[in-house]
């Protein structure tokens, strides 16, 4: 039981990853896939694929309610990869749409979280920019000033001493 523990605990920790699979958690707890599946039914109720959507889709009503972002965003946020299948499970385990969700429980609470928010806590969408950003590079003030930096030459510019604010040649 320990070990079924330890999966649950992993899958609650890690919800929104699309990489959480049956395999990486089976092997979190030290069971094989197919007894790890028996095993967490018996002992919860529900196969561990079950368990994981409805612990998405749990987020996703939170964030339908709460922020102010796109049904799509909410879909990659919580770790589903396809919006077919997000809505369709969606729809399934609340009986509404995620928009016609939105719409009907939308203003029974607290004001909606800019997306931008929203955005900045849940970490982003990763993108090829990210992982380029996230190579190494020497801190604010800690970088090499080259051995021989050319100083600027200041240029003088002229200024105009005319008042007229026609520019145009005179005939």
């Amino acid at each position: 039981m320990r070990q079924l523990r330890l999966a649950k605990d992993a899958m609650d920790r890690d919800w929104a990853e699309p990489e959480l699979d049956l395999g990486a958690v089976a092997a979190h707890a030290g069971y094989s896939r197919y007894h790890f599946i028996r095993a967490f039914k018996e002992a919860y109720g529900e196969t561990p694929g079950q368990y994981l959507i409805h612990r998405r889709i749990e987020r996703a009503e939170e964030m339908l309610r709460c922020a102010d972002l796109s049904v799509t965003e909410i879909c990659h946020l919580v770790g589903f990869s396809s919006l077919g299948t997000f809505s369709a499970r969606f729809k399934a385990r609340t009986g509404l749409s995620p928009s016609e969700y939105r719409s009907e429980h939308v203003g029974r609470g607290a004001a909606l979280i800019p997306g931008c928010y929203a955005m900045l806590w849940a970490g982003g969408f990763p993108s090829a920019t990210s992982k380029k950003r996230a190579a190494a590079r020497p801190a604010y003030g800690e970088e090499e000033a080259p051995e021989s930096t050319p100083m600027p030459i200041p240029i003088p510019i002229p200024t105009s001493t005319s008042t007229s604010s026609d520019r145009r040649a005179e005939p």
